[in-house]
């Protein structure tokens, strides 16, 4: 090596270590962990971790109508994560659906939702992926499609149809509290994506009770055969204050409505970690929305028959833990009795417990979490439908009667997945 040779290494070095100095010291610590807590309100952590895998690493395997997509590692690596990034290049995926080359992300990523997030808390969600997530070289992993699905250009039509690019507006006939609550509501907690019903090409009906549709919001999806509930629903909001929404929130329970399938996720993952006033914040938001006034009681009276099979299969199966009177052991078993996912319209969460079983969510106040077994292998499609009716007919409760038709449609779903 000559001297002018040394000297250019020395400088490099030198430089390079002051922009390393530089990019270490961009961001402070408050800010670092104010992007923290609101990454857990975007729940970043449960889309893009792998089951057993690092979190945000990518490669959760999550299933469209045009086949299995991957989702990416979002850890600060340079070469598979998104350490190159931007702050514009970070703002515009997540609140566009555009990664850097124009690459348009796959609507999974609920960037329709993000696009509600402020400048503010874009900068501190950056700061804490940059500078508080260890980096992880883990490669992405295509999609599992066929050509012509894996072309992406289309999606660009799709944002322009469906995406409302504005960010979250505070009402000024409305309170501080209640717009902190529509804020997180709409924005990072992104609860209209599972929520709100679908159309035809895979588009949220509505993104904000207050935006076009808005009488569709929130008013019930599915998602991986779990019906994520109806939240305007008379038979839901008469059973939950705004804070019993706030404590279903933080512990998967309240009054006599337990959370089962993907929501124990977002609570393990995401809620149960927020501020009790950002909680109690989404529930006044979610309260002050116009309840749903279609029919709440059965049409169709069940036969008799098929409500004392039922009856039969419960004091074999179900009393133990659910009682002869359907009230449940408190901090134990749910009660049946007025149970928004027993006696509120839908019935699919109803049989989807009982085929597939169900556990409650994992949280710091309960972390060894209560298992419903599955009964799918030892009741017919028959039994199951009677045992749901006579669930949902009995106690007070006034649904309408299942069908064994209704009980194959979803085994078949459950089993195909």
């Amino acid at each position: 090596m000559n001297k002018k040779t040394g000297w250019r290494v020395m400088l490099a070095g030198l430089l390079a270590a002051q922009c390393g100095l530089a990019v270490a010291a961009q961001f402070s610590d408050q800010e670092v962990q104010r992007g923290a807590y609101l990454a857990r309100a975007g729940d970043c952590v449960a889309c893009h971790t792998a089951p057993g895998g690092k979190p945000f690493v990518g490669g959760l395997k999550m299933v469209m109508p045009m086949g299995a997509i991957y989702s990416s590692n979002i850890t600060p690596d340079k070469t598979h994560g998104i350490g190159n990034y931007s702050f514009e290049q970070f703002d515009r995926a997540v609140r566009h659906g555009v990664a850097p080359g124009g690459k348009y992300l796959y609507p999974a990523m609920p960037y329709p939702s993000y696009a509600r997030v402020t400048p503010q808390d874009m900068r501190a969600l950056y700061a804490y992926f940059m500078q508080g997530v260890a980096p992880n070289p883990t490669p992405n992993r295509k999609p599992d499609m066929v050509w012509p699905m894996t072309i992406r250009w289309p999606l660009a039509i799709w944002n322009w149809l469906f995406v409302r690019d504005t960010v979250f507006k505070p009402d000024p006939k409305q309170g501080a509290q209640w717009n902190r609550g529509a804020y997180l509501v709409e924005g990072l907690g992104h609860c209209g994506a599972c929520h709100t019903p679908r159309g035809l090409f895979f588009q949220e009906k509505a993104l904000s009770a207050n935006g076009p549709g808005g009488h569709l919001y929130l008013t019930g999806g599915t998602v991986e055969h779990w019906y994520a509930s109806n939240l305007r629903s008379a038979c839901l909001q008469k059973t939950l204050s705004a804070q019993d929404f706030a404590l279903l929130l933080q512990t998967g329970s309240a009054q006599n409505y337990t959370v089962a399938g993907g929501m124990t996720e977002v609570i393990h993952h995401s809620t149960q970690h927020l501020d009790h006033e950002d909680l109690l914040a989404m529930g006044v938001y979610l309260k002050s929305l116009p309840s749903e006034t279609s029919a709440q009681v059965a049409g169709t009276q069940p036969d008799p028959a098929a409500v004392q099979r039922g009856k039969a299969l419960y004091d074999q199966h179900c009393v133990a833990c659910h009682q002869p009177n359907g009230q449940g052991v408190p901090a134990a078993f749910p009660s049946l009795v007025a149970n928004p996912s027993v006696q509120c319209i839908n019935p699919t969460n109803a049989i989807h417990v009982i085929l597939a079983g169900a556990s409650t969510a994992v949280t710091a106040s309960a972390p060894a979490p209560m298992v419903m077994p599955p009964f799918g292998a030892q009741l017919s499609d028959q039994q199951i439908a009677d045992l749901v009716t006579y669930i949902r007919t009995s106690w007070g409760n006034a649904a309408e009667p299942v069908s064994a038709e209704q009980v194959k449609e979803l085994r078949l779903a459950i089993a195909s997945h």
